[in-house]
């Protein structure tokens, strides 16, 4: 089941764009683009080897089964175009839908925990986030304004944490996120803990949101 945050219902209605009952990977990857105006790429998908989920792309040890880059030049092979993306995910129904970051967005990335704690302290600050991703994992993606990347570390410090010192990372230009609703492996399937909506489609810069996020992973520590 879809975790929430209390509050959050209200966010949850018109204009959804994550998976509904009877919905595809490739009816999905198309809204991305059609809907959220969001460059998307096919990634590897999963294939059963003896009732067990192994990733398309052979290897045995794979840290991310279906749900990575299938080609190295994948993010050339990326687009906004919904003519395209039905196209490519035509040629394999299956594939992972990525989502390349530092384009449209970067993502600011977190524990689990630490995500749904600054979720509440951001309701409390009655700021909105934009999209966030829940990943099997137990990661939390919070999808910004690009150029999170370049602001991170000193809006770290400027909180008085050294950028090393806590579990925050941003993913930008050259990095990628797996949107919804893509499969990894056995461990389930990534999900919006904040889905995309009309009320968030302006993304909000990561100003607004690393002092909750700071807070968040220094209590989670």
């Amino acid at each position: 089941m879809e975790k929430t945050i209390p509050g959050a219902e209200a966010a949850q209605t018109a204009g959804q764009i994550p998976k509904q009952r009877g919905d595809s990977l490739p009816e999905t990857a198309v809204r991305y683009t059609e809907e959220r105006h969001w460059d998307v790429v096919p990634g590897t998908w999963l294939v059963t080897a003896d009732g067990t989920p192994r990733c398309s792309c052979g290897d045995p040890g794979c840290t991310a089964p279906g749900a990575h880059p299938a080609h190295e030049d994948w993010a050339a092979r990326a687009t906004g175009s919904a003519t395209v993306a039905r196209r490519m995910w035509q040629q394999q129904p299956d594939a992972s839908i990525l989502l390349p970051t530092g384009r449209s967005f970067d993502a600011l990335c977190v524990p689990e925990s630490a995500g749904f704690l600054a979720l509440a302290r951001l309701e409390r600050w009655e700021l909105t986030p934009g999209p966030v991703l829940l990943t099997p994992g137990r990661r939390m993606q919070f999808l910004v304004l690009p150029g999170a990347c370049a602001k991170l570390p000193g809006l770290v410090r400027r909180l008085g944490w050294s950028p090393g010192s806590l579990d925050l990372a941003a993913l930008g230009e050259g990095g990628w996120v797996a949107a919804p609703p893509t499969r990894c492996g056995s461990r389930g399937a990534v999900q919006w803990a904040c889905r995309p909506t009309p009320a968030n489609r302006w993304l909000p810069d990561a100003e607004e949101l690393v002092p909750a996020l700071a807070y968040a992973c220094g209590r989670d520590k």
